[in-house]
């Protein structure tokens, strides 16, 4: 089983597509000057490699355990580890230096939490959650809340989480029945039981913030009707220091098919009488607060799929380059040759390389756009970069998501049967990816986001935007002869404008027709948006050849694997089409049986 390492030269590339250069020069980013990204990156890849991946293999093996005490006890090192991750300041990364944090912009931060999720995808999950409750903090909480809960969970000291689904409800929120009563001093009581609830319990650090989402009495029926709580595991006292125990359990942990060192655990608020919490923000308004984390915890997840399918790639390209079997095709007498050197193994790695290299660009220049929506003096361009965000959150999330599976799945099969065999630990990618396009909302759910929220509601104005950005560059390619992408860049955007406008035309008139093709929508867009910043990269790359600038292999290589993409995976674009403009008849027949 081999350690992770980081893929600087490539993320390094996606940051100079990404615009890295304009968007340190945004308001509040201009400390993240190029060498401080470049040192900041080269610390976080030695940190990941030589703290984290360790531990990846005894986080799987062993995993997270529930005491009858009701503690849970994490794998030996993750205490160690956890430590070293808060101390160094990696989780206050991306916040707010008024907290404590460093400030960098979105774009940086994402290399990092790519690295971290890489390394150890399980470990990943507790700064994950913990960012997601800062930024709702950030954003909804009072002064007081701020102040006491913000800089030490910026700081790691505390941890946070989001306490959504409950057993009856799924992803249903309407039916949250969990309920917090008001309390004479201002606090609520809360009652009720939260599932999934990721790093509910752990002794990493001192104290865990929960954000709870709970119905205040008389509090209207269904999403309207709900409210954000802070309840923590410790009751600060009059110093801010982890005080009285509350009235909050782990009564049990999920039995998982991967993340195993990740506590997914069922929490029981208020069984001895109501656990103390206070109202985050304003009453019945908790659905639109935690939507604040939800969104960053979707753009977080997608990254979480690019990180698992480029560790599944590198596990798989070190295997095919060592592992030797049969003689090179069409070479007589030439002996065993490595794996690699067989077409198919070959195709295999392409899919799997040319997948997450267009993942990782695609994510890098939305973050990139979340920058300039948050910090760029005009406003109109701040409208255009959220338009553009919200666009893409679905497809960070979905596709890549969906493209891990694949890229897992594929790493197994380059490994034969010895895929199958757990102590290669290519198994592992397969298991651990397989919920990255389930929680934070199941690829169903984001490709209803995308065709009700994204596309039908502004008429497609922002899809049809991109697409005529996705024309540029087709003319763009054209002009430097590389009609090899051109061509098939260009019947793809096309593609993928067809479904738009069946979109439009029928959400209103016949809108399970429309959401019968959903994930098929998502997946073109995905596969067609990756196709784009590939494009944009092979010209990136023969513009740096042409000036003689760079790492001439690696930027051949840009090239030639935008060329693979357009023709393995450009090349679907026109069946998912068809899927989404004709394909709901006999999907929502019901003569077939179902």
């Amino acid at each position: 089983m081999s350690e992770y390492v980081a893929p600087l030269q490539d993320m390094r590339f996606a940051l100079e597509l990404a615009g890295l250069n304009e968007v340190v020069t945004l308001p509040g980013y201009e400390d993240a000057s190029p060498d401080v990204v470049d040192a900041v990156l080269e610390e976080a890849a030695r940190f990941t490699g030589e703290v984290l991946s360790p531990l990846n293999r005894v986080g799987d093996r062993v995993g997270a355990k529930l005491g009858d005490d009701g503690r849970v006890a994490m794998p030996d090192g993750f205490a160690e580890a956890y430590r070293a991750y808060a101390d160094n300041g990696w989780n206050g990364m991306g916040c707010d230096p008024a907290h404590g944090g460093a400030g960098m912009p979105h774009l940086v931060v994402a290399q990092i939490q790519e690295m971290v999720m890489g390394a150890n995808m399980a470990f990943s999950l507790c700064p994950l959650l913990t960012a997601g409750a800062i930024e709702a903090l950030a954003l909804c909480g009072s002064d007081e809340q701020k102040a006491l809960y913000l800089e030490r969970m910026v700081s790691g000291e505390w941890t946070g989480t989001m306490n959504l689904t409950e057993p009856q409800a799924g992803s249903d929120l309407a039916a949250v029945r969990s309920r917090a009563e008001p309390q004479p001093d201002g606090s609520y009581r809360v009652f009720g039981q939260k599932i999934f609830i990721t790093f509910g319990e752990h002794e990493l650090a001192s104290n865990i913030v929960h954000l709870v989402l709970a119905r205040t009495p008389g509090a209207p029926d269904g999403v309207k009707g709900i409210s954000l709580f802070i309840v923590p595991k410790f009751i600060p006292d009059a110093d801010g220091n982890p005080g009285t125990r509350n009235d909050v359990r782990c009564v049990s942990l999920e039995h998982k098919l991967g993340i195993h060192a990740s506590p997914t655990c069922v929490m029981a608020f208020g069984d001895e009488g109501g656990a103390t919490g206070w109202l985050c923000g304003e009453e019945n308004r908790g659905i639109e607060y935690m939507f604040i984390m939800m969104n960053a915890a979707r753009y977080a997840v997608g990254l979480q799929g690019i990180a698992v399918a480029e560790r599944a790639f590198q596990q798989a390209r070190e295997y095919a380059n060592e592992r030797r079997q049969g003689g090179e095709a069409g070479v007589k007498g030439g002996g065993s040759v490595a794996i690699v050197r067989h077409p198919d193994v070959r195709r295999m790695l392409l899919r799997m390389k040319s997948q997450v290299e267009a993942m990782r660009a695609l994510a890098a220049v939305t973050a990139a756009a979340r920058d300039r929506a948050a910090r760029h003096a005009d406003e109109a361009e701040r409208t255009r970069a959220q338009a553009f965000v919200e666009l893409m959150i679905p497809l960070v999330k979905g596709w890549s998501t969906e493209g891990a599976n694949e890229i897992a799945s594929l790493g197994v099969q380059v490994h034969g049967g010895m895929g199958y065999v757990e102590e290669t630990g290519a198994a592992q990618y397969l298991r651990d990816a397989r919920i990255t396009n389930i929680y934070e909302g199941t690829t169903g759910i984001q490709a209803n986001d995308l065709v009700g929220r994204k596309i039908a509601r502004d008429g497609g104005a922002a899809a049809r935007a991109v697409i005529a950005d996705m024309r540029d560059v087709v003319a763009a390619l054209d002009a430097a002869r590389l009609q090899a992408l051109s061509v098939p860049l260009g019947e793809a955007a096309s593609a993928l404008e067809r479904s738009v406008d069946f979109v439009v035309a029928h959400w209103r008139s016949d809108v399970r027709a429309v959401l019968a093709g959903a994930v098929p929508l998502l997946m073109l867009f995905g596969r067609v948006a990756g196709g784009w910043q590939l494009a944009r990269g092979a010209l990136l790359a023969q513009r740096r050849l042409a000036a003689g600038e760079g790492d001439a292999d690696f930027l051949r290589a840009k090239i030639v694997t935008a060329r693979f993409y357009a023709d393995h995976v450009l090349s679907e674009c026109g069946g998912l089409a068809h899927m989404v403009c004709s394909g709901a008849a006999a999907t929502l027949d019901d003569a077939a049986g179902l």
